[in-house]
């Protein structure tokens, strides 16, 4: 695609959007002090005309990062220095940091007399198909009375195996459960580099990814931020997920002054002069769409163990559409139960993920076995799959 095409294909995205999910990392919101007040304040009013930008309505879903690094300063200000690399110190500063992020947003947006939602998920929120619809449901209706929903992670009540890991994960899942036209997400640097800064002084931004699944993203990203949890990876893999459902995203440099109205004024088609928009990084959907019930159980939950599959099975899921059977099984990993969701992998390679027929337990018996040599084992009330392929997820971004 020429650098016109797309460019193109970006600006009519943004302006035909109207429902935005917009990610903003710690790194954008805090300083040494906490929350930057200022910051927030302009955000705010950028996402105040957005909303009703050339005469048009639009909804936005802000998933704001930043409860951590202000609970930490808060408690700073009473002359407490905390530590916050453990899992209980992180939850524990985000229930002092908390209130405050939320207070700052209410009041800047309130400013510009919107006023907002404060919405906590954990991630089992979104894995119970009962809770995900009741939470879909109340994001329309908030959406519908003009509200605002600033979104977080519930990280004073998540374990380690219902978080999100970072606002990333939780914004990407929100694009798919809001049914997002483009995904926003705005960070301290300045767009994706085409290299690792740290070790390459002369890394360029790459103003389009054409398709993100074939970056090698742990080559080309590198550490996480000083506050946050992210870092470059995580959003790339963020944005991989959202392009699997055909959602674009755009990277953005979130403390440029007036970033977003720059990019979405740009792309309106009513726009007669000005500089041409440059920077950040559009990241293009996939051109063909996986149906959202497969994101649903792909991304659910962490995996909880993986099957190893041989060279015939590997073929037949990646290349016929083929359940994986237990003929195709030649390694189970990890403790599970029947409609886990696991990794497959083919010598050391992931496939893909998918939701087991069976145990880790019975995977051990039948695996290698051909149908009537399982049946004989495990009686007559056995799965002629052990992932069907309405299960499978290939190329996960897990």
């Amino acid at each position: 695609m020429s650098r016109d095409d797309w460019k193109r294909e970006r600006n009519a995205a943004l302006a035909q959007a109207r429902l935005i999910v917009v990610k903003v990392g710690s790194a954008v919101l805090t300083g040494s002090c906490g929350l930057d007040v200022a910051v927030l304040g302009d955000l705010a009013a950028q996402l105040a005309a957005l909303r009703t930008a050339e005469g048009g309505q639009r909804h936005i879903v802000l998933v704001s990062s930043g409860a951590v690094a202000a609970g930490r300063a808060e408690l700073l200000k009473g002359g407490r220095s905390v530590e916050t690399t453990g899992l209980a110190a992180r939850q524990a500063a985000a229930a002092v940091g908390q209130g405050q992020l939320m207070r700052t947003w209410d009041t800047v947006f309130r400013q510009h007399g919107i006023p907002t939602a404060q919405v906590l998920l954990t991630r089992d929120d979104l894995r119970a198909r009962q809770r995900f619809l009741n939470a879909r449901n109340t994001f329309a209706e908030l959406l519908q009375w003009g509200v605002l929903p600033i979104v977080n992670e519930n990280d004073t009540v998540s374990v380690s195996e219902l978080k999100f890991g970072d606002n990333d994960c939780l914004a990407s899942l929100l694009v798919n459960l809001t049914g997002a036209d483009v995904f926003i997400n705005l960070t301290s640097a300045p767009g994706v580099l085409d290299a690792d800064p740290l070790k390459h002084a002369d890394a360029r931004i790459m103003e389009c990814i054409d398709d993100v699944a074939s970056l090698d993203l742990a080559q080309l990203c590198g550490g996480k931020t000083s506050v946050g949890t992210g870092g470059m990876y995580s959003k790339l893999l963020a944005a991989r997920r959202a392009a699997q459902i055909g959602v674009p995203t755009f990277i953005l440099p979130g403390r440029e002054p007036q970033v977003l109205l720059r990019a979405f004024i740009h792309a309106s088609a009513v726009q007669k002069a000005g500089e041409p928009f440059t920077g950040g990084t559009w990241v293009r959907p996939a051109r063909h769409a996986i149906p959202r019930r497969k994101f649903w159980l792909a991304y659910q939950s962490e995996p909880s163990g993986a099957v190893l599959v041989d060279a015939g099975a590997a073929r037949a899921l990646l290349n016929q559409g083929g359940s994986l059977l237990p003929g195709g099984v030649c390694g189970v990993e990890g403790t599970f139960q029947r409609g886990a969701l696991l990794r497959v992998l083919h010598e050391g390679q992931a496939l893909g993920v998918g939701l087991t027929n069976y145990s880790a337990a019975e995977l051990k018996k039948i695996m290698g076995l051909k149908r009537h040599e399982v049946a004989a084992i495990l009686g007559d009330a056995h799965y002629p799959e052990v992932i069907h392929r309405d299960n499978l997820l290939l190329h996960a971004a897990v």
